[in-house]
C-alpha cells in the first residue's frame, strides 16, 4: 500500500469531522482501542457522537511499558471476542504508543483489517501516526517487532492539544525540531521563536502541517525504509538507545527527550564527519538544552548504551548506522561510526549535562 493512499485530515472540529467520516462505516463493525490518557483527557471531546455510542472500547495504559506483546494479545483477544472481522474498523485514539500498537494490532488480526488513527499528542499528530509504521517493544528495545502498514486515515486537530502538559507537548515538539533542521532553516527559525507560555492554537496547526508535510515527503519516496526515508530517524540512533536504557533502569525519558538528546550526539558526529558548521550546532544544541531536562549518563553507562545502538534496525554487519547532516537541510544517510567516535559524541554530550 503506498503512503498515497491514505486521507490526512486537518480540523478544528473534531467531532464534527468524525461524525462525517463514520457515515461511511457501519457501527456494528467499528472498534475503539484508546490509552488511558486519551479517556482521562480526550474523550469529551468525541462521545457526544452518536456513532460512537455502544462500540467496543478498549483501553491501553499509557506508556512505553504498555507498548508490549502482552497488550498485543489483549487487543487480539478483545477484537476476536466482540466479533471482528478483516472488514471491521479500529480506531486507535491516544498518543504515539495507541498508534503504533493499534495500527500492529489492526495489521495483523484476521491478516489486516481496516484502522483510524486519532492522534491525541504533539508527537503522535507529527511523527507516529503517519507514515505507516507500527509495532511494539520487545526484550527490552524499542519498536523490535512491527510491519509498515498505512492505516486509511489520519485526523489530525489542535483541540486535543490544550489537554497536554506542557513536558509532554515539548516531546512532540523535538520531533517538529527534527523535521526542521534536516528540512529548512526557514522552517527551524519559525520553531526557535514558538511561544511554549501561550500557545496559538491556529499557528501550531499550521506548524504541524508543514511536520506533517516534511514527513510525508520521505514517506512517500521511500515507503519501505530502503533509503531516503532512512534521514527521519536523525536523532533517533542515539535517541533510542538512550530511551531504551530508561526504560530497562525504570527512569523517566520521554520519547520527545530522547531524540532532542540524541540529536546533540548525532550533530557533534556531523561536525566531525560532514563539516556541519560549528556556530550552527552551538546554537541548536544550546536552544536544546535550554528547553529539554538534563538526562545524567556517565562513562560506566557507555557500553550498554553502545551495545543498545548495535541494535537499531538500520543497521548493517558493517557497525552502527546514523544519518548526518553536512547542513541544515542537508542530509547523508549510511554514515557508519565507530564505537570510538560514538563515545566522543557521548562525551560531549556529557559535557552540557
Amino acid at each position: 500500500m503506498s503512503p498515497q493512499s491514505y486521507d490526512l485530515i486537518f480540523t478544528e472540529s473534531i467531532e464534527k469531522e468524525l461524525g462525517k467520516i463514520l457515515e461511511t462505516y457501519s457501527k456494528s463493525k467499528i472498534f475503539i482501542l484508546m490509552d488511558s490518557g486519551a479517556q482521562e483527557h480526550c474523550w469529551h471531546l468525541l462521545s457526544g457522537n452518536e456513532k460512537l455510542q455502544d462500540i467496543p472500547k478498549l483501553i491501553i495504559g499509557c506508556g512505553e511499558q504498555n507498548k508490549s506483546l502482552e497488550s498485543v494479545v489483549k487487543a487480539w483477544e478483545f477484537l476476536g471476542e466482540n466479533g471482528a472481522n478483516r472488514h471491521s474498523l479500529v480506531i486507535n485514539i491516544g498518543g504515539g504508543m495507541m498508534s503504533d500498537l493499534g495500527g500492529f494490532v489492526a495489521s495483523t488480526f484476521k491478516r489486516g483489517c481496516h484502522f483510524i488513527n486519532i492522534p491525541t499528542t504533539l508527537l503522535s499528530q507529527i511523527d507516529a501516526s503517519v507514515g505507516g509504521k507500527t509495532g511494539f517493544n520487545f526484550n527490552g528495545l524499542k519498536n523490535e517487532i512491527g510491519v509498515i502498514n498505512q492505516p486509511d486515515m489520519v485526523v489530525i486537530s489542535p483541540e486535543f492539544l490544550k489537554t497536554l502538559p506542557i513536558k509532554e507537548f515539548k516531546s512532540g515538539f523535538a520531533e517538529m525540531l527534527k523535521h526542521a533542521i534536516i528540512y529548512s532553516q526557514n522552517y527551524l527559525d519559525e520553531l526557535i521563536s514558538f511561544n511554549f507560555d501561550d500557545i496559538n492554537y491556529s499557528k501550531l496547526l499550521n506548524l504541524i502541517r508543514k511536520s506533517v508535510a516534511v514527513k510525508q515527503e520521505f514517506v512517500m519516496k521511500d515507503p519501505m525504509e530502503r533509503n531516503v526515508r532512512k534521514v527521519l530517524n536523525f536523532g533517533h540512533t542515539i535517541g533510542h538507545a538512550f530511551e531504551s536504557y530508561a526504560h530497562r533502569h525504570k527512569l523517566e525519558l520521554y520519547h520527545g527527550e530522547a531524540v532532542a538528546l540524541g540529536m546533540i550526539g548525532e550533530l557533534y558526529l556531523s561536525v566531525k564527519k560532514r563539516a556541519f558548521p560549528q556556530d550552527k550546532f552551538e546554537e541548536i544544541v544550546k536552544y536544546i538544552t535550554d528547553i529539554y531536562s538534563d538526562f545524567s549518563i556517565f562513562a560506566k553507562d557507555y557500553p550498554e548504551l553502545y551495545q543498545l545502538m548495535l541494535h537499531d534496525k538500520k543497521n548493517s554487519d558493517e557497525g552502527v548506522n546514523f544519518t548526518l547532516l553536512p547542513n541544515v537541510g542537508a542530509y547523508t544517510i549510511n554514515n557508519i561510526c565507530t564505537e570510538e567516535e560514538i563515545v566522543e559524541a557521548l562525551n560531549q554530550y556529557g559535557k552540557r549535562n
